[in-house]
């Protein structure tokens, strides 16, 4: 994989944690790290799209917080006078407060909640173990995410086979869900890569993403960098069309929240890819750690969606800067247009009624 394609750079140095990220607002004419040196860093570049993604922004959350408790200096002069207790009661505060950085994807949720269980599980004797606990549990998520990554495309690719007739796919897909956006490989993007690796990618189309053009500046940034077959980029608005006289195999889109009956929130724009694909019999699938499953929420009316800010689509779209805009940063696709949510614990499948049960899924993975 192209050095290019590291969403992130995280070592020892001097014995210290250090940690920087790829400013993804300047690919693909720049390449700039930029360092988290604590946990409001870690805020900002989530939170002002710096880096995004739910998985790398998971990552990025908890990686923020070891570096700000093993090596900040501020921080770590603070921790000399505090007791075991008050540094779990600052390590809670803290977590807390990357919580706000964005509220759709799931995935920052989940890790901060486990690692928070992580912590309650242990006795500490020294606020050195707590440190090193965090910092141990950060690296492990980091590691896990690119191994889930690669599961999640050999499972994705296996069940795009499954179904297809020609020897190789054309696959759609929307918004960037490559290593740009988790620890690499990718998700919706590594089902791609997967399907590459076994020479059964015919082309890979993927869509620009307005207003913030995530599809245009990183995914096909990341195609021409690996050299993906029939590597094609179009507009939002061109899928159907594409589908009617080009053709399209399967649609395979990443996801920031999938609730008990499979609605699943990911980037604006990926509901009307499902409409289209179910117009034109299109296979529609969701690919997602299952960190990205939220079982506590029912359907998708109940997902939390961000609105960003006007100028972002105002900026990118060259309209006048006094019309009146509405943002919203993700929307929601019903269950009953996706084929099945890849997991890298396996495929959830629609059952005979026609629906997904997410629900159960996560329930007999859980005791597994």
């Amino acid at each position: 994989m192209s050095n290019n394609l590291q969403s992130l750079r995280y070592g020892k140095e001097n014995g210290s944690s250090k940690l920087s990220v790829l400013d993804q607002l300047l690919i693909p004419h720049q390449k700039e790290y930029i360092d988290v040196p604590d946990v409001e860093a870690a805020w900002s570049v989530i939170r002002e799209m710096q880096i995004r993604g739910a998985p790398l922004i998971a990552i990025v959350a908890c990686l923020g917080l070891a570096v700000d408790l093993d090596s900040n200096p501020a921080t770590v002069e603070k921790l000399k006078s505090m007791s075991v207790e008050e540094v779990m009661s600052w390590i809670d505060s803290k977590m807390e407060y990357l919580k706000t950085s964005r509220p759709t994807a799931v995935n920052l949720f989940n890790a901060m909640a486990e690692l928070k269980g992580i912590l309650a599980g242990k006795t500490f004797e020294s606020v050195e173990q707590v440190v090193a606990a965090v910092v141990s549990h950060a690296e492990f998520m980091l590691e896990r995410d690119v191994n889930d990554n690669k599961a999640i495309g050999m499972h994705g690719a296996e069940c795009i086979l499954e179904g297809a007739k020609p020897d190789t796919v054309t696959v759609g897909t929307i918004c960037n869900t490559g290593s740009l956006a988790t620890a690499g490989y990718g998700t919706a993007l590594g089902v791609a890569r997967a399907l590459q690796s076994l020479d059964k990618l015919k082309s890979l189309v993927a869509l620009e993403t307005r207003p913030y053009n995530q599809g245009s500046r990183l995914t096909a940034f990341e195609m021409v960098e690996e050299e993906m077959p029939g590597a094609t980029l179009i507009c939002d608005s061109m899928a159907a069309y594409y589908m009617k006289t080009k053709g399209m195999d399967a649609c395979v889109v990443g996801a920031d929240r999938v609730c008990a009956n499979g609605d699943t929130a990911n980037k604006i724009g990926t509901y009307s890819l499902s409409l289209v694909a179910a117009a034109h019999g299109v296979p529609f699938y969701v690919a997602s750690p299952f960190t990205t499953l939220d079982v506590s929420l029912a359907t998708g009316d109940e997902i939390p969606i961000e609105e960003r800010p006007a100028k972002e689509l105002l900026q990118t779209s060259r309209a006048p800067d006094n019309i009146n805009c509405w943002n919203p940063a993700f929307d929601v696709t019903p269950a009953k247009y996706i084929s099945g949510i890849i997991t890298e614990k396996g495929v959830i499948k629609k059952g005979p009624d026609g629906t997904i049960d997410v629900a159960a899924f996560v329930k007999k993975h859980s005791e597994a």
